[in-house]
């Protein structure tokens, strides 16, 4: 195997496995693509370096400047991503993290060297997005990312991650993935379609007022710019909703597979189990969903050893990351 250049190489190009073994449907075989073998541990490596390097192309950035500093909002795996690629080019990264994100990530942060500004637990992600707009209006002289308007993201996974999924799945029929900054989907969904316009794109959400770790449902007050002006409401076929504990239920049944992945991982393959359920009578399908990340920075939830209603109730208190 050749010797990579740079850990920031080894960003995407994530296997897949088959995980049909816990399929609710014979008639549905389900692929996982696991982003959480990306060196910073989630999908959101992918955006993080697509983003910074869009904003070095664009002279916003200066590689090897001093003193240049990067802003964003986070409850999680960008903020990490972003610290580990300004870690690695010399850029300095301010975080605005809510207040209850469990201590892995916090943790993984510190480690990468980022400054954590917090935000109000109780605003969640949204709260989170009020404090980074605020302070990037009174610091023009910072670099403000933004994931949830910034079309690098989805650029990330229209380049990479959709491309890598038809390379080793051209059979997928639907394509399933968490609603957060929308990104994914767009990117991917897109990419999807224009190999094959049959292909469904489903997303899932948590119920309005619910926290489904890195998932958010639209009507809660906040629409990512990207999803508005790339026209995510055209691409996805369905919407589906999926509740805390079904996300933990499937966290802990994709350990049969001899899987250890994170409970947003959890809530994508509820989506999936629901669309396979959900085949008309003689029809097959191939689905591939996103695992965001590896269950490693969920170890502190108790996700897969305490009794799952105490977990869920705990989730109404701690974003699950």
């Amino acid at each position: 195997m050749a010797a990579f250049a740079s850990v920031l190489d080894l960003i995407g190009d994530t296997p897949m496995v088959d995980v049909s073994s816990v399929s609710p449907s014979p008639r549905a075989r389900i692929l996982v693509k696991l982003e959480g073998r990306n060196p910073g541990g989630s999908v959101k490596d992918r955006v993080a370096l697509s983003m910074v390097e869009a904003a070095e192309k664009d002279g916003l950035l200066t590689p090897g400047k001093s003193g240049q500093v990067l802003l964003e909002p986070s409850s999680g795996n960008t903020g990490i991503g972003l610290a580990l690629v300004c870690r690695v080019k010399g850029y300095k990264l301010k975080v605005v993290l809510p207040t209850n994100v469990s201590i892995e990530r916090r943790q993984l942060l510190e480690l990468w060297g980022a400054e954590i500004i917090e935000s109000p637990g109780s605003e969640g992600s949204n709260g989170a997005v009020r404090i980074a707009r605020e302070l990037a209006a009174a610091n023009p002289e910072w670099v403000f990312l933004y994931q949830y308007a910034n079309e690098a993201n989805p650029k990330a996974h229209y380049e990479g991650t959709g491309p890598e999924v038809w390379r080793d799945c051209p059979e997928v029929t639907h394509f399933v993935a968490g609603l957060g900054t929308t990104g994914t989907l767009i990117g991917v969904g897109r990419f999807l379609k224009e190999k094959n316009p049959d292909v469904q794109v489903w997303a899932v959400e948590p119920p309005a007022g619910e926290t489904v770790d890195g998932l958010r449902n639209l009507d809660d007050g906040y629409i990512p710019p990207i999803f508005e002006t790339l026209g995510g409401a055209a691409l996805l076929d369905r919407k589906t909703v999926v509740r805390p504990r079904e996300s933990i239920e499937w966290t802990r049944r994709l350990a049969d597979a001899g899987l250890f992945v994170g409970i947003s991982t959890g809530a994508a393959m509820a989506g999936a189990a629901k669309c396979a359920s959900e085949l008309g009578e003689g029809e097959e399908a191939v689905i591939v969903v996103v695992s965001a990340d590896d269950g490693w920075k969920y170890l502190s939830t108790g996700a897969w050893t305490e009794d799952i209603d105490v977990v869920a109730e705990r989730a109404k208190s701690i974003i699950y990351f």
